[in-house]
């Protein structure tokens, strides 16, 4: 069955086809030989500097191009004081890097006319109806709800401007949570803005997820390992690990006040009681660059397709005009710090990632797409220069500023080698 897009997502396609931002080349398996830089070792001196400066207590980080990978090295130890070292194939939790996965599962769905992007949720699950908007509190500080203006729509689920708002960035939702608490005549989660007029990172993409099973008629984790992970040999992503995969897994480490990281003991096994489309996910980097390898060369991998390019371009294509997108400010600086990734870079949302409307100094090209994880795991597809990267850690708060300089320094080093090579 044909997709079937609104004129204006067909112009937008149209446009982003035209600038060439999709490659046509068909790439090799990631079981390739990497394709080894004369000046790879700038990279692996910078990261093991950072490491044996304890500015991280270890990390992973790959980068390909559409046709090989480029860079693969692995640095410190899955957790501090212990013997066990960082290698290709640790285990990571990757929590809202599985918004990517989500939102490929819900384009796959639109492409084969199960579902619609500009169609109300809600008929597809009546949860999402008749949603309330918090307009503010009165002098006593109740909660002051109407009904939203507009319906939401898996578009505007899938660009974080349905409403949906997370309360570790929104100081709205702690005060509606604090007021709400013992009237249960309030719903659980209003929306802190009407559908379409702001962007707010929130959980949305849990609602996603939900509508992907409802559509499809699997649970989230049986559909990605059917239509996603399993077509890409994604054999270490899943939402539960097996005993053999926790052998392989990192640590989360704390940061305390001094600067030090304490590692934190691992989770006892057990599977999820719920799957959500918004986190969740366990993976490794060779797993997700494949993903991300998929994606930057069009949709498809190694004569496996999970994606048309059209529907590719538009997922990199700005959805959202010119709201603004991406900046965060915390509510708890345990968790988060204040999530500002590229200071006085104009930032816009597709349909599944943030874009930087300009080219980021030193680093990726406009027009780049990029989102992370809460344990500081990051990752970025940059169409216009053919290059996609991956960098894993285990460490809160959230956007730490030794782990992004990390990311930074990395990502810099990856453009001087690839620009060079």
């Amino acid at each position: 069955m044909a997709v079937r897009f609104s004129r204006r997502d067909t112009l937008r396609t149209a446009a982003v086809a035209a600038a060439g931002l999709i490659p046509g080349a068909a790439i090799p398996s990631l079981a390739a030989p990497l394709r080894s830089s004369p000046r790879g070792g700038e990279i692996d001196a910078i990261l093991h500097t950072r490491v044996d400066a304890a500015d991280v207590p270890g990390v992973v980080a790959m980068a390909a191009t559409e046709h090989s990978v480029v860079y693969q090295g692995a640095f410190g130890a899955r957790s501090v004081g212990t013997a066990a070292r960082m290698s290709a194939d640790t285990i990571f939790s990757i929590a809202s890097m599985t918004k990517l996965l989500t939102s490929v599962a819900a384009l796959q769905l639109v492409e084969r006319d199960k579902i619609k992007l500009d169609e109300p949720a809600a008929r597809i699950d009546p949860t999402l109806g008749s949603p309330q908007v918090l307009d503010g509190f009165d002098a006593q500080g109740v909660p002051q709800l109407r009904a939203a203006r507009k319906p939401i729509t898996l578009r505007n689920l899938l660009t974080h401007t349905s409403g949906l708002s997370y309360q570790l960035w929104d100081a709205n939702v702690v005060r509606y949570g604090k007021a709400s608490r013992n009237d249960a005549a309030l719903p659980r989660a209003p929306l802190m803005f009407d559908p379409d007029t702001r962007w707010a990172y929130g959980g949305s993409l849990d609602r996603v997820g939900r509508l992907v099973e409802i559509v499809s008629g699997q649970s989230l984790d049986r559909y990605f390992r059917d239509h996603i992970l399993g077509p890409l040999g994604m054999n270490d992503t899943a939402f539960s690990l097996t005993e053999k995969q926790r052998g392989r897994q990192a640590s989360l480490h704390l940061r305390k006040a001094d600067g030090t990281l304490a590692p934190q003991p691992l989770a006892r096994r057990t599977d999820p009681k719920v799957i959500s489309g918004g986190g969740g996910l366990y993976s490794t980097a060779p797993d997700y660059l494949t993903f991300l390898q998929a994606l930057l060369n069009g949709g498809a991998l190694a004569g496996k397709g999970i994606l048309r390019p059209q529907t590719v371009a538009l997922m990199s294509t700005n959805q959202i005009g010119n709201l603004d997108a991406g900046i965060l400010k915390t509510t708890n600086p345990a968790l988060s710090d204040n999530v500002d990734f590229f200071p006085g870079v104009r930032l816009r949302w597709g349909l599944g990632d943030m874009i930087n409307v300009d080219p980021v100094p030193d680093g990726r090209r406009a027009g780049s797409l990029t989102w992370a994880g809460l344990y500081n795991t990051y990752y970025w597809i940059d169409p216009a220069s053919r290059i996609a990267g991956v960098i894993l850690m285990q460490i809160l708060p959230f956007a730490d500023q030794r782990a992004l300089n990390v990311y930074r320094l990395f990502e810099r080093g990856i453009y001087r080698v690839h620009g060079a090579a």
